[in-house]
């Protein structure tokens, strides 16, 4: 795995210093794609979206900041992020050069690679997700993500549907010698039918991100009773209903301090 070990600051600290994106995503269009180009250095920025992500860098270096590692990854590197997981970036060399996809779980919706549902690599902790271990799976990565890069930038017709089957083909490259790790559960049984079973809970607390909404609140917006739906949350978000909602909430006031000419004690 391409990481360096850094120490922790608390999870509160790194949200509030993000910045937070709506990628308007629809069930009409529900993929954003992009390729970045950066021709110098960047500075380090923290970011937070309710999109899940896969990115691959296809020229220079880049590095991916988490409270609890840094990875520092090259070209045919690949790093996958879950909703609201608040994470920082910057391109570390010139002319760096990076593939990003941001999607709604139904793109891909219920689809196996092999035995796994795709929505396993994401759910696992950050050090323990699948990552490009050797030259063979780096070269193969780096030729997707050019072909996936092509497809965004020529948009011929059924470009989308390229983008899918692409990532899914990036996605079934990196699990077929991964298996999830035992402290995440068992995450071998998710489903995009998961996520949508606790969506309910995600839309409430969007509505509610200028205050909070209380976990029995989320459960019964999901039909579920408050273990059922703590156990699930957990199992498809890869965190507590409670750590996500503070997430959510200081993504927003981070974001109002971004935008607005509020005071901090207003926000």
């Amino acid at each position: 795995m391409p990481t360096k070990t850094r120490a922790a600051s608390s999870q509160a600290d790194w949200v509030l210093r993000a910045t937070w994106h709506d990628y308007q995503l629809t069930p009409e269009m529900p993929i954003y794609p992009l390729v970045s180009v950066h021709p110098r250095p960047t500075p380090f920025e923290i970011d937070l979206h309710e999109g899940i992500e896969v990115g691959v860098v296809l020229r220079g270096k880049q590095e991916r900041h988490y409270p609890e590692c840094v990875l520092e990854l090259s070209a045919g590197d690949v790093w996958l992020q879950p909703m609201w997981e608040p994470h920082g970036w910057r391109a570390a060399a010139r002319d760096t050069e990076s593939l990003l996809l941001i999607f709604r779980a139904e793109f891909l919706a219920e689809e196996k690679l092999g035995d796994l549902p795709w929505l396993s690599l994401f759910a696992a902790p950050v050090q323990l997700r699948p990552w490009v271990r050797d030259d063979e799976l780096r070269s193969q990565a780096l030729l997707i993500g050019r072909e996936l890069a092509q497809e965004i930038t020529r948009k011929e017709r059924g470009w989308v549907a390229a983008l899918r089957l692409g990532m899914l083909r990036l996605l079934f490259a990196l699990s077929r010698h991964w298996s999830p790790p035992a402290e995440s559960g068992d995450i071998s049984r998710l489903s995009a039918g998961n996520l949508s079973r606790v969506m309910p809970a995600v839309a409430l607390i969007q509505e509610r991100r200028p205050g909070s909404a209380r976990i029995e609140e989320a459960a019964a917006a999901c039909g579920m009773s408050r273990s059922r739906f703590t156990t699930l949350f957990r199992q498809t978000m890869g965190t507590s209903f409670g750590q996500f909602a503070l997430r959510a909430r200081l993504a927003y006031a981070a974001h109002r301090l971004l935008t607005t000419d509020l005071t901090v004690e207003a926000i």
